[in-house]
């Protein structure tokens, strides 16, 4: 019996996918015993129905069992999938915007780095730490899989504070492999490449196609924004990107709306025309996350109905993926963020880095990658930078290195200066409120 627990289970969407592709693999699906996990009752009933009848469709002989009790559903658990959002999208994630914007600072997503992505980062590190904690134990040998973002930072104060076996999961490079493949029409099964860096700022170091290097056609897509006329689709929808594979020579794994906000180049105050020119989406989680309450709310309303669900594609998360290769020795490869021990020679020691790892029936290996090209490592650090100071302000308890990770974020300070900076650290800890760890809330004389 392989016992996976959900924590954040109520995030039925994203649930559903990883239980529909755990019950896809029919040599493991009679010996699978999910465990979901919530805060919310009513959420968590609602997953729990999604999982028996996806058990039921599949004719499968895995086990169900929900519980609002951290200990419990820990008991004796053999992989631990985290997917939490501390605080909700209401209240937290509305005045991670709606804050920021007072003081004149946009932002796409806010999840990951950035004024929005440090406050979540300060939110959750302590939540996930709790689970760590909770699995050292309750099931010591188990294996954590997070998909909480912001990923660098959560993994990175895991490792700093709890000591568990760890991966952090993301789909960004899988899904940046199929939207290449269809810009440069080819079956994304064919592509062959090799990605590194740090989570939602890794880059396709290499990108072939039957031993052909891909990036002198990639490039000659590229059109300037400001021609639309000879724009293709893929360009309309990837502006950013595409823009700065033009300036740097390689393809990042994140979305344009993201690594919009991780930049200077792109949110300015004054400069509307840099928004509408690389169409880039302002406030687009926050529209994210009010369609994905509606396909909750939608969901539960077909399940109380007696409607079954529909057949679902296989969405090939790795985290499905990772635990299959566990139990039957199947070899994949995946990608994983995990810390920097002599992964990547030019990023920090102990960072968290996003590389390619070899998964079997014993061991999950992340690959060596070596030195990055020096400009990307450069434009890498500029985020490593925040999310080190974020991890030390939730060790240390010193709210001074909250205003410091603000201060060395790209996009902030190209936007706000320093009393600003400052001003709005001060309003965002006393907005979230019991959210932030105590010892950060203690207002200290300004250094």
């Amino acid at each position: 019996m392989a016992r996976v627990a959900f924590i954040g289970a109520g995030s039925t969407v994203f649930a559903r996918n990883l239980l529909n592709d755990l019950l896809g693999y029919e040599d493991i699906r009679d010996r699978l015993e999910f465990r979901l996990h919530d805060i919310d009752p009513q959420r968590l009933a609602t997953s729990e129905v999604v999982a028996q009848k996806l058990v039921a469709s599949h004719g499968a002989g895995a086990q169900v069992v929900a519980d609002t009790d951290l200990q419990r559903i820990l008991d004796g658990a053999d992989y631990v999938i985290t997917m939490f959002q501390i605080g909700g999208f209401e209240p937290a994630t509305v005045l991670d915007f709606d804050l920021p914007e007072q003081y004149g600072l946009q932002q796409t997503i806010a999840d990951t780095i950035g004024i929005g992505g440090i406050m979540r980062g300060l939110r959750t590190v302590p939540a996930l730490v709790e689970v760590g904690r909770a699995m050292n134990e309750q099931c010591a040998d188990a294996v954590l899989l997070n998909y909480a973002n912001p990923m660098a930072i959560n993994m990175w104060g895991l490792a700093e504070l709890c000591e568990v076996e760890a991966y952090g999961l993301c789909h960004s490079v899988p899904i940046t492999a199929e939207q290449l493949a269809g810009d440069l029409g080819l079956p994304t099964e064919e592509l062959d490449y090799t990605v590194a860096g740090i989570n939602h700022m890794a880059f396709f170091l290499r990108l072939e196609h039957q031993g052909r290097d891909l990036y002198p056609e990639l490039k000659k897509l590229h059109r300037d924004p400001a021609d639309a006329p000879r724009r293709s689709e893929s360009q309309l929808r990837d502006a950013v990107r595409y823009e700065m594979l033009r300036r740097l020579g390689y393809f990042v794994t994140e979305s344009s709306e993201h690594f919009a906000e991780y930049t200077p180049y792109f949110l300015k105050r004054g400069r509307p025309d840099l928004i509408e020119r690389y169409e880039v989406p302002v406030r687009e989680y926050v529209r994210r996350c009010e369609n994905q309450i509606a396909q909750w709310d939608e969901l539960q309303t077909r399940l109380e109905g007696g409607e079954e669900l529909m057949e679902l594609p296989k969405s090939n998360e790795f985290a499905p993926q990772m635990i299959h290769s566990l139990e039957t020795g199947t070899e994949r490869e995946v990608y994983v963020n995990v810390a920097n021990h002599g992964l990547i020679d030019n990023l920090p020691t102990g960072c968290i880095v996003e590389v390619p790892a070899t998964v079997d029936g014993k061991t999950v290996t992340p690959k060596v990658v070596g030195k990055l090209p020096p400009h990307l490592a450069a434009l890498i650090s500029t985020n490593i930078a925040p999310q080190q100071l974020t991890v030390e302000a939730i060790k240390t308890g010193r709210r001074d290195h909250v205003y410091h990770a603000a201060m060395l974020d790209p996009h902030t300070a190209a936007e706000l200066d320093l009393e600003q900076i400052w001003s709005l650290v001060d309003a965002l800890i006393e907005g979230h409120g019991d959210y932030i760890p105590e010892s950060l809330r203690m207002h200290e004389e300004r250094a």
